[in-house]
């Protein structure tokens, strides 16, 4: 697997974070998948701590 290395400031990061919550509601709502957007949201989710 190739690893690609991003740099963001905080603002682009939250909107990630946010696009990601919005796009794993939708899911869950059609009753859908949701493991891999978890693992992502987890991801940048502790990059804020």
């Amino acid at each position: 697997m190739k690893k690609y290395k991003l740099k963001l400031d905080i603002y682009e990061l939250k909107i990630i974070i946010n696009s990601l919550n919005e796009f794993r509601n939708k899911l869950i709502k059609e009753n859908e998948n949701t493991d891999v957007i978890d693992e992502l949201l987890i991801k940048y989710i502790e990059i804020l701590d």
